[in-house]
């Protein structure tokens, strides 16, 4: 692989023979430890943005890509559709509608068809997470018009 470079070894070959000693080695060590660090930083940016590329808003992956960062043992994080409750009406006397409204649950404003939720994320009751933390990245990898909600079951 072309990125993967142990300094240290580069820089004892690149010495000629002669120079080889323990301390001529020790003092190279010293001078790569620098490029070392910084090639291992690289290394990690890398491949955290290569899990970024390999993930998106399909909802396979944004619950795998929770599951990874706050549950990886069990996966238990569950993303399901949102709720789609139609409006019930009160119409007024001049309207001229039927007063008997049967039945009515109150739902919240995020639970209506046409002004809630697009999914919800399910997080289980015992895991211990950051709200903001999983809001993050959430919003990292959905589509910028879905809205969502993160409930504890």
């Amino acid at each position: 692989m072309w990125h993967i470079v142990n300094w240290k070894r580069l820089a004892i070959i690149l010495t000629p023979t002669f120079l080889r000693g323990p301390l001529m080695k020790a003092w190279l060590e010293l001078i790569v430890s620098g490029i070392d660090d910084i090639h291992y930083r690289w290394l990690q940016f890398r491949t955290d943005n290569l899990y970024k590329l390999n993930h998106n808003s399909q909802i396979c992956y944004l619950r795998k890509a929770l599951n990874d960062r706050f549950d990886s043992s069990l996966r238990r994080i569950v993303i399901a559709s949102g709720n789609t409750y139609t409006r019930q009406y009160i119409y007024t006397d001049a309207e001229q509608k039927p007063k008997w409204l049967g039945t009515i649950y109150l739902h919240g404003d995020e639970d209506y068809s046409d002004t809630g939720v697009d999914f919800i994320v399910k997080v289980p009751q015992d895991l211990q997470f950051s709200i903001y933390e999983m809001t993050a990245l959430i919003d990292y990898y959905k589509l910028a018009s879905k809205r969502y909600k993160i409930i504890r079951f």
